[in-house]
C-alpha cells in the first residue's frame, strides 16, 4: 500500500496510508514504536464497508520531524489538521497504545467529526508514568521524571531503547517487543522485519516519552501536571479494549480510562491477548471493533 503525503499548515509532512472502501471512514492512529505500517493486516481485514486512513504522527514512518513535539496536543493537532486538508468531516477514531491518548486528545478539542472511538490497549486518561531507578535498578514510585531532560537521561527505559535506535540494533529491539509485546504470537518472518525497518524509522522516543509521562486529561492531578479535566468533554461512545496479557498498559491504566470517560465507555476484555491484538488475534479484534461501530451506528440513528 503506497504512502501519499499531506503538507500541513505548520510546515510539517504527514504520510499515510489510505485503504478505499464505502462512505464510512475509520481513522486508524498508531502508536510508539510504530506507523500506519504496522495497521498493515487491520487494513486488509476490516470490512469493505469502511474506508480506512491511516497517517504516521510526526516523526515515524514517512513524516518529517522539523519541530519537536512537547505534548500530545501537538500530534492532535497535526492530525486535526490532517482530517481537515483530506475534507473528512465524519470519522471513527481507533488509537493504539499512545495513539488512544492522541484520539482522547483530539475527541476532546475536537468532538465534530468523531463519530465513535476506539481505545486499544490505550494510555490511560491520566498518562503513562515514567519513574527512575532505586539504587537496586528497579523502577522507583516515588520518584517520577518531570522533565525532558530527566527523560532523555532516564537509564531505565529511555537510553537503552535509545541505544538500540541509534546503533540500528534490530535483534535488540526485537527482544523487547518479544518479551513485552509479542508474548503470545510473532508475525511471520517476512512481515517481522518490515516492522522493525519501520521502528527504525522513528527520530523522537524521548519526546515520545516525556508527552506520555505528562499527558491528563483527568480531573486529578497525575504526579506531574494537574488533570485538564477534559476527559468530560468527550462524550461520544467509547469502546475501551485491553488484552488481559498486556505488560505495557495496566489494568489500573484501564481504570482510569473507565472511570475518567464515565458511562459512554465500555470495556472488552481481549482474552489471551497481550499488547498487540493485531497479532495476537486479529479475527476477534476485527470483530469486536466492527460490532461496537455497527451496533452505536444504528443506536445513533435511530
Amino acid at each position: 500500500m503506497a504512502l501519499k503525503e499531506v503538507k500541513l499548515k505548520n510546515g510539517e509532512t504527514i504520510t499515510y496510508r489510505e485503504r478505499p472502501g464505502g462512505e464510512q471512514v475509520i481513522v486508524l492512529v498508531h502508536g510508539n514504536m510504530t506507523s500506519s505500517k504496522h495497521w498493515d493486516i487491520m487494513m486488509d481485514t476490516l470490512d469493505q464497508d469502511y474506508t480506512i486512513i491511516a497517517p504516521d504522527l510526526r516523526g515515524f514512518g514517512g513524516s518529517t520531524y522539523n519541530k519537536r513535539i512537547t505534548s500530545i496536543r501537538d500530534f492532535s493537532e497535526d492530525l486535526h489538521d490532517f482530517t481537515e486538508q483530506l475534507g473528512l468531516d465524519s470519522f471513527s477514531l481507533v488509537g493504539w497504545s499512545t495513539g488512544g491518548a492522541v484520539a482522547m486528545q483530539f475527541t476532546a478539542d475536537h468532538p465534530e467529526p468523531v463519530r465513535k472511538l476506539v481505545l486499544l490497549a490505550s494510555a490511560s486518561t491520566r498518562g503513562y508514568p515514567f519513574y527512575g531507578l532505586k539504587a537496586d535498578g528497579t523502577p522507583d514510585p516515588e520518584n517520577r521524571l518531570r522533565t525532558i531532560g530527566e527523560i532523555e537521561q532516564d537509564a531505565g527505559k529511555t537510553k537503552p531503547m535509545q541505544g538500540l535506535y541509534d546503533s540500528g540494533n534490530r535483534e535488540g529491539l526485537k527482544a523487547v517487543w518479544n518479551a513485552a509485546i509479542y508474548t503470545k504470537r510473532q508475525p511471520d518472518p517476512e512481515r517481522y522485519e518490515a516492522y522493525v525497518d519501520d521502528m527504525l524509522t522513528q527520530q523522537n522516543l524521548a519526546d515520545v516519552y516525556h508527552a506520555l509521562n505528562t499527558f491528563n486529561i483527568s480531573a486529578v492531578h497525575n504526579g506531574v501536571t494537574q488533570g485538564t479535566d477534559q476527559a468530560k468533554d468527550i462524550r461520544v461512545p467509547v469502546l475501551v479494549l485491553r488484552g488481559d496479557r498486556d505488560l505495557v498498559v495496566t489494568r489500573e491504566m484501564t481504570d482510569e480510562i473507565i472511570a475518567d470517560l464515565g458511562n459512554n465507555a465500555v470495556f472488552v476484555s481481549l482474552e489471551d491477548n497481550g499488547h498487540s491484538p493485531l497479532i495476537d488475534d486479529l479475527d476477534g479484534l476485527k470483530e469486536s471493533i466492527e460490532t461496537f461501530l455497527t451496533e452505536k451506528v444504528k443506536q445513533h440513528e435511530a
